[in-house]
């Protein structure tokens, strides 16, 4: 059973900056894509950057220039780093990993509250 733990999430200040990262156990890391999602209140859940196991990585729109994905497969680690945040990026955080057909595995969520 994979797990996932994400850490960095925190309070900080528009314009600065925080680093997300998922440790991940329980099976091949380099076998998954591997996904952030973030969730607003009162919003749904949506698609902030994906990395492919062959490292193409994609970013939704709000996000991109701003916010790098990367994965370590020897430390089996993605990490989000987050740089120019505005109070848009106020959200709980959601590392993924996802392998095809049907293995869908979520974190447990990481604050990161901007502040004006």
């Amino acid at each position: 059973q994979v797990q996932l733990v994400e850490s960095g999430g925190g309070l900080v200040q528009s314009g600065g900056s925080l680093r997300l990262s998922c440790a991940f156990s329980g099976s091949s890391f380099s076998d998954y894509n591997m996904n952030w999602y973030r969730q607003a209140p009162g919003k749904q859940r949506e698609l902030v950057a994906s990395i492919a196991t062959d490292g193409g990585k994609n970013y939704v729109n709000a996000v991109r220039g701003r916010f790098t994905i990367s994965r370590d497969n020897p430390k089996n680690m993605v990490s989000l780093q987050m740089n120019n945040l505005n109070t848009g990026d106020t959200a709980v955080y959601f590392c993924n990993a996802r392998r095809w057909p049907i293995s869908d595995w979520w974190g447990q969520g990481t604050q990161v509250t901007v502040s004006s």
